[in-house]
Order: structure tokens, then sequence, then C-alpha cells
């Protein structure tokens, strides 16, 4: 299934006179990591607006235009800050919507501006020359969602207003690409069986969590993609780390879950979405995206010998089991409930009447 929402801009790349940006939200869900063909879906005039927002968090649009929006990204405190953003009403974000007053707050965090080697320079710093919209080097500048305007040297939310420009704890402008691996089993009971929510009847998937240190907050086990990394090492990588403590293992263990971690992650599995992520630290000219993929332990028996051991940027690690009652970092709710769409698995006890197509 692919979800493509976008609108055209007139935006000026390196190379080109003039360029008609296309930015756009994609969700694929296939068995290969693809974008998947156009699924149609039911016209709004045929679901409630809170419906609608159910199904789609980060898209919402109509026949004449395009209406997209954010609100963890508009959240104040700024996350790990008490930089309070500017009020942006939600009839401003969108880009298309002239606001002459518009007055954000700039804020980069010390942490970003001391020059770590995850962070670029400021715009202005003398020899930093970043080409936006294109692969730079060992850095992707390119998003997933298309082309985004780039405006007085400092790309633009393809999203919206924030109420905050520079960039915040995210050390790349522009995207700053992360990867989100959804490890799921069956819940089963102490005879091995599958175990069915008593409402929907519908089996009950679990997935690995973490419970994030910095903000408390219950996450998919994900990062950030290093420069010049594949995205599949990525997804592999800060599985090991965030849910095995795998940095803290000496190199005969980390070999034993290297080769038990194999058989998962080369396995069948589907990208379950690729594109903007609604998160708190995103600003006007910096904001995360994300691939997050589905790996499934059908039998649970490759997940049963691997003792998860929170590491790294996690407090805690567990299995929990998936439903509409889970409140998680960003998107991440989003990204589990494609998962259980996909799996047939249970979510809801009741969408209610206007939900149901």
């Amino acid at each position: 299934m692919l979800l493509l929402a976008g609108a055209l801009r007139a935006v000026t790349v390196p190379g080109f006179a003039r360029v008609v940006a296309v930015f756009s939200f994609t969700v694929a869900l296939s068995t290969q990591p693809v974008r998947g063909v156009l699924q149609h879906r039911p016209p709004l005039s045929n679901l409630s607006a809170n419906c609608w927002s159910h199904l789609h968090p980060v898209n919402m649009f109509n026949s004449y235009n395009v209406k997209s929006y954010h609100s963890k990204a508009l959240k104040s405190p700024y996350p790990g800050s008490d930089v309070e953003r500017s009020l942006v009403p939600e009839d401003k974000v969108g880009w298309l919507i002239e606001w002459k007053d518009y007055n954000p707050v700039e804020y980069t965090a010390i942490s970003v501006l001391a020059g770590p080697n995850w962070a670029d320079p400021q715009i202005n710093d003398k020899g930093f020359s970043p080409k936006f919209n294109e692969t730079d080097g060992e850095v992707e500048r390119k998003s997933l969602n298309g082309l985004y305007v780039v405006e007085n040297g400092r790309p633009r939310n393809p999203v919206g207003r924030t109420g905050l420009t520079g960039r915040g704890l995210l050390g790349r402008w522009g995207p700053n690409h992360a990867a989100d691996p959804v490890v799921t089993r069956w819940k089963r009971d102490g005879s091995g069986n599958k175990v069915a929510h008593p409402v929907t009847g519908k089996n009950i998937l679990q997935f690995v969590a973490i419970k994030r240190r910095d903000c408390g907050e219950w996450a998919i086990p994900g990062g950030m993609v290093d420069p010049g990394e594949k995205i599949s090492t990525t997804l592999k990588r800060e599985f090991e780390e965030e849910a095995l403590n795998s940095l803290q293992k000496s190199p005969e263990e980390k070999a034993e879950l290297e080769k038990q971690l194999h058989k998962l992650f080369s396995q069948e599995h589907f990208v379950v979405y690729r594109g903007y992520v609604d998160d708190p630290r995103n600003t006007d000219n910096a904001w995360m995206e994300t691939e997050a993929v589905n790996y499934h332990d059908e039998t649970g028996e490759t997940m049963d010998n691997l003792p998860l051991e929170a590491g790294d940027d996690a407090g805690i690690v567990k299995w929990v089991d998936i439903s509409e009652k889970l409140k998680l970092y960003a998107s991440h709710s989003y990204f589990i409930k494609l998962v259980t769409e996909k799996r047939g698995a249970h979510w809801s006890e009741d969408l209610g009447p206007e939900c149901r197509e």
C-alpha cells in the first residue's frame, strides 16, 4: 500500500534554474522494501474528520488542496530546554497560508553547536556549502518526501511552521534520517497457543519496546542512520544496541547475538512507513524522517533465545502487547497500527461505525 499526499511548490535546486518541488508522505506496506502501489481509499466525504485523523495522523487533505499538519512538533518547551516555541495556530501551520507576522524563536542546542561529527556547522560558516536535495558526499540530504524548499539558504520543513528556527537538537539542516525496526511476535499462552483478544477475536501481537532515557516515553528501538550507512545495517545495529545491549557484550557474546539475529533480519519483511515524522525535536529548518520496517518472528523461536537487555539510549526494554491504548514517542503508535493491519492482528475494540469501510 502506498499513501501519497503532496503539494506543488517552486524551489531553487543546485544545477537547475527553477524546479517544481513535490513533497509527499509515503506509507508502504509490501513484502519488499519498496514504495508499493497506490491504494484506493474512500473519499474524505465518506469519513468523519475524527476517523480520517485516526487513520492518517500526519496527512489530511481534500479534493481541492492539501493540508498537512503536525502536532508534536509544535509543543513547548522544546525537548531538553526551557525554550518556548512561538505559538502556531492550526490554520497557520501550512506555508501556503500567508502570515506576515510569523516570528519564530531561533534555537540550536549547545550540544549541536559544539560541532560533534554527527552535526553540520552553522549555515553561514565559512567553507560550509551543503548540497540540499542531493546526496552530499556521505550525508544524505535528499528527503524521503521528495524535494523541499530552500529559502534564504535554509531548508524549509515540508509540513509547515513549527514556531522554531535553527536545528534544536538535530544535527543536520533539512532531513535527519533514522531507521526504526519493529520486531514482533504473537502473544502466546503457557501452552504455546496464540492469544486472541476477547472482544475482537483477533490474535494479539507484541513488539519490542524501549523506554527512552531522554524523555521517558516508550518507543520503537530505532536510531539515526550514520553517514554512508545502508538502512538495513542501521535497522539491525540499532536493535542490537538498544534492545540487546550489544555495545556491552564480549566479542564472543556479540558473535552469538549476530548469528541468532541473522535469521530474523534476513527473512521476509516489509516496509511499514517511509517519510516525515511528527517529532518534538523538529524545527522550521531541521526535521526527522524515518524508514520503519517490520521483522516478524512467526513462531517466536528466534526471539525466545535472545534475552532482552536495555542499552545505549534505552532505560528499559520489554515485549509490549499492541493495542490502540499504546501511547508512544513521536509517530510510533501510527507505525505500530500499520503493522497490525498488515498482520491482521488486534488493534482496537471498536473503531466506531464511521470508521468502517
